[in-house]
């Protein structure tokens, strides 16, 4: 099988998969998780970069996540400067 590189589209969102595992296993699952602690955990991380990871790469960032024993169950957006918020929990 032959070497497919990751888009950076593909890479980010495996970044924010990673940063909503470590912040869930922190907190302790199930976990919400606020954008603002995510922006501290991955400050590379804009809010646009991850609405548009949800959207388009939200298959990257549930692998990512199923990858470490865990599951994005909810995802809300309530628009701009009012805040996004994930919820984590333990894959069944």
């Amino acid at each position: 099988m032959a070497f497919k590189p990751k888009s950076a589209a593909e890479t980010k969102a495996r970044d924010l998969g990673l940063a909503l595992a470590r912040l869930a296993e922190n907190e302790g699952v199930p976990a919400s998780i606020g954008i603002d602690a995510l922006r501290r955990a991955s400050p590379r991380l804009t809010p646009l970069a991850i609405e548009q990871m949800v959207r388009k790469q939200r298959d990257t960032v549930e692998a990512t996540l199923a990858e470490r024993g865990l599951a994005l169950t909810d995802y809300a957006d309530q628009g701009p400067s009012r805040g996004m918020e994930f919820t984590i929990e333990s894959a069944a």
